[in-house]
């Protein structure tokens, strides 16, 4: 009995551990975040929509490219169709997120695994998968809490700052570049990641597709430079993994 409680207190602890790590991790984060959530929430309502729909809308979707795509095709009546395609392809990324979450959280129902991909965001996936790519072992406590620490405050955060967004779209000059100030803080958030050249390679792969495909429709670019940086990373680990290997020699 006293071994059970043991167990029991050192599982909540090591839980407990875990949540606030990700939290902390996923913190710096939250300013590009935030900034983004605002000209979102500016955006749906400066497009058309009204501040009820703007709000349903940032709750039941949760995805600012999505959210932003979507956008112009309502307001001009395109069928739904369309609209629900034009948001698949734009998050099409979340595919690939998913494929490589896999292995951490094949062990539970699929209903929680559905909420935990619903909860996962493109900043939550980069700092989790740099922190966990390489461990040895997957699907343990300690990276689900990890996980579930990092994606809450982004969740918060989101609803937060759409919300003034919302709210505050009216008073928000036409002239002011939002979107650029996005961007920014975006880079901001990317550039200190850039710390190994796998991370290095990617990010120029996945810029140099996107900036290639900028006329494609729909934003298939963005899937485009999705498949390339990830598929550039994932070459270069193995090309510095074959070197590293006893008896290898430098190419």
């Amino acid at each position: 009995m006293n071994a059970a409680l043991s167990d029991r207190i050192a599982l909540r602890a090591l839980r407990r551990r875990a949540f606030i790590n990700g939290a902390r991790t996923i913190s710096p984060g939250l300013v590009a975040l935030a900034i983004w959530g605002i000209v979102t929430g500016v955006a749906m309502v400066k497009s058309g929509l009204s501040v009820t729909a703007a709000a349903i809308m940032s709750l039941l979707v949760y995805a600012g490219s999505a959210q932003l795509t979507a956008i112009p095709l309502l307001v001009v009546g395109a069928p739904l169709w369309l609209i629900f395609g034009a948001g698949i392809i734009v998050n099409l990324r979340f595919v690939i997120f998913g494929a490589a979450l896999q292995p951490y959280f094949k062990h539970m129902p699929w209903p929680k695994r559905l909420f935990l991909g619903f909860m996962n965001v493109d900043i939550v996936f980069v700092t989790f998968m740099g922190r966990f790519g390489s461990a040895p072992q997957k699907g343990n406590t300690e990276q689900l809490w990890f996980f579930i620490g990092a994606t809450i405050p982004c969740w918060l955060m989101w609803q937060l700052t759409s919300l003034i967004g919302i709210t505050l779209s009216a008073s928000v000059p036409e002239s002011w570049s939002l979107e650029f100030a996005a961007v920014l803080a975006l880079m901001a958030l990317m550039l200190p990641l850039l710390k190994t050249r796998p991370a290095v390679i990617s990010v120029v792969a996945a810029g140099v597709t996107a900036w290639l495909t900028q006329p494609w429709p729909l934003r298939i670019g963005l899937v485009a430079a999705t498949v390339v940086g990830i598929a550039a990373g994932m070459w270069a680990e193995s090309q510095i993994a074959k070197n590293a290997q006893p008896g290898s020699t430098a190419s």
